[in-house]
């Protein structure tokens, strides 16, 4: 099928629109947008393009079973958009550990860490946190996305500056937007674009700190570590690293990006989310005892945050556990990477720079990206379409995430669907 006839199948209320249309609509009424917006959405559904928020019945597993809204009816798909990496969120250990919790704790913790709320359970998982990562300490909050906004806010001031790379996470651009602080960026794992900045702010401002996602969340890249701390060094800066697709992927034994790199307590500020390969919920940043110390008191989405249930901080605890004594979880999802990697290749997709579970397949055109994901449903593959202003509009793309529980025949299903579709939308 030509690209021209592809388009055809779209119609005219949502061809060529995408999230950014309804950003800015100027109106007397501030919820105008609202209701433009729903009427888009609503025709999404209608030609069954719409495959965000889809409802599970069942448990996030390698296959799961689905609410179609287009059909109304429970239907089984290849599960390809879970960052649960090792599968821990059905792990034997993890959830009798959940249920004891709460038979001991009850199901909230009652009040904010600083208050009432902190337990001999959140310790103990800030101090396997920090051991893990190679820190004095840690402190952990309710979300990946509260502890790089909490921890970036309260570190960077006025007359400081946070040094991005392009690609980091949106939380992490958020926490430079609230901290009174200058944000400047650089080319995505560019060395030469990240000096240039350092040297034009190096007398510009006074603390200067360079935040980098240890995996990239869209592009499954790893950062340059050892080349970003050399300039560092040489500038006086400080390094924060967000783990969230690192922890439990990357390094021997599944310790992150500095472990990867053999540079474990050489990074200023280690930051995560507990919700992708522990497969549960929260964020952490290991640090110093001096940083930690402050981020209690002065990192607001923790301070103001009720502490995290003791369920999941039970549940948190033993996937730790897990990570390192079943080793067999990583090997399993580093066979499961290779294959899908290598096959895809094989067939011609443009994967970008893909190195670690998340696989980006590039697409770019929005209207072509649509329609290959109608069809990638229908045939009962669940995984996730991207489109901008997520990412440069030619940059769209298929974003697959791989588990240590997908099958072989998870893995062959997958690739036969990508493939047919593939070709019959002219992309390989």
């Amino acid at each position: 099928m030509c690209a021209d006839s592809t388009k055809e199948e779209i119609t005219i209320e949502i061809k060529g629109k995408d999230l950014s249309h309804f950003l800015e609509l100027p109106d007397r009424d501030i919820l105008a947008k609202t209701y433009a917006f729903h009427e888009f959405t609503d025709e999404l559904v209608n030609q069954q393009f719409h495959h965000w928020g889809r409802i599970l019945t069942s448990p996030s597993e390698h296959r799961v079973t689905i609410l179609d809204r287009y059909t109304n009816t429970e239907r089984e798909m290849v599960m390809m958009a879970s960052n649960n990496y090792l599968g821990l969120t059905t792990h034997p250990r993890v959830k009798e550990a959940a249920i004891k919790a709460v038979e001991k704790y009850g199901g909230g913790a009652g009040s904010v860490p600083l208050l009432g709320g902190r337990m001999d359970l959140h310790r103990e998982l800030e101090l396997k946190l920090a051991q893990m990562k190679g820190c004095e300490d840690a402190i952990i909050f309710s979300s990946g996305y509260s502890s790089n906004v909490g921890c970036v806010s309260a570190l960077v001031r006025q007359n400081d500056v946070a040094i991005n790379d392009r690609l980091n996470h949106a939380s992490i651009i958020d926490g430079c937007r609230l901290s009174g602080g200058t944000l400047r960026t650089f080319k995505h794992n560019d060395l030469n674009s990240l000096e240039k900045v350092l040297r034009v702010t190096d007398k510009e401002f006074n603390g200067k700190l360079i935040i980098v996602d240890g995996v990239f969340s869209m592009d499954g890249d790893i950062c340059r570590l050892p080349e970003i701390k050399e300039l560092a060094d040489k500038y006086g800066a400080k390094i924060m690293i967000d783990e969230a697709h690192a922890t439990g992927v990357i390094g021997q034994t599944g310790r992150g990006t500095p472990e990867h790199f053999q540079m474990e307590g050489q990074i200023d500020i280690v930051a995560g989310t507990l919700s992708k390969a522990l497969a549960v919920v929260g964020g952490f940043v290991a640090s110093s005892k001096e940083v930690v110390n402050y981020l209690r008191f002065y990192a607001r989405s923790h301070m103001f945050s009720t502490a995290l249930p003791p369920a999941a901080v039970g549940a948190l605890i033993a996937g730790i556990e897990v990570i390192q004594t079943e080793p067999e979880l990583r090997k399993k999802l580093w066979y499961n990477i290779n294959y899908m990697i290598s096959n895809l290749k094989k067939m011609g997709f443009d994967l970008g720079n893909a190195e670690t579970a998340i696989i980006p397949i590039i697409v770019g055109d929005n209207d072509k990206l649509m329609l290959m994901s109608r069809e990638i449903h229908q045939a009962g593959i669940f995984l996730n379409p991207v489109y901008y202003p997520a990412v440069p509009k030619k940059l769209s793309r298929l974003r697959l995430s791989l588990m240590a529980t997908h099958t072989q025949e998870d893995l062959d299903d997958t690739l036969e669907v990508i493939e047919r579709v593939g070709k019959k939308y002219g992309l390989i």
